[in-house]
């Protein structure tokens, strides 16, 4: 099992925006059978106005999978996808993603 942590680097006053479409994102990702995703936000982290989103995949072909639409999504919710995220680089200065083995 693997944890995917995807941490975003907010623009000053634009981490409130992100939250709302990573929860948007994480309600229609349940809806179509992804993994449960976490949406936290930094009380004390190293950056002000970051967004940290996390789920745990079983492989990496599996979330590579999900990214491709191969989660069980079907075009209609491909372009909800889409729609929620239009525009968040305006958001976002600089992301990056970890991938950590569970081993316990």
């Amino acid at each position: 099992m693997l944890l995917i942590r995807e941490i975003m680097y907010c623009k000053p006053g634009k981490v409130r925006p992100m939250v709302e479409k990573f929860l948007a994102m994480s309600k229609l990702s349940a809806k179509v059978g992804m993994p449960k995703m976490r949406v936290m936000t930094d009380f004390c982290a190293e950056r002000y106005w970051t967004l940290v989103a996390e789920m745990e995949v079983a492989s990496m072909d599996a979330f590579e999978r999900m990214g491709q639409g191969g989660g069980g999504q079907n075009s209609e919710d491909m372009k909800e996808f889409e729609n929620l995220m239009k525009g968040y680089h305006e958001f976002v200065e600089y992301g990056r993603r970890e991938v950590y083995k569970i081993e316990g």
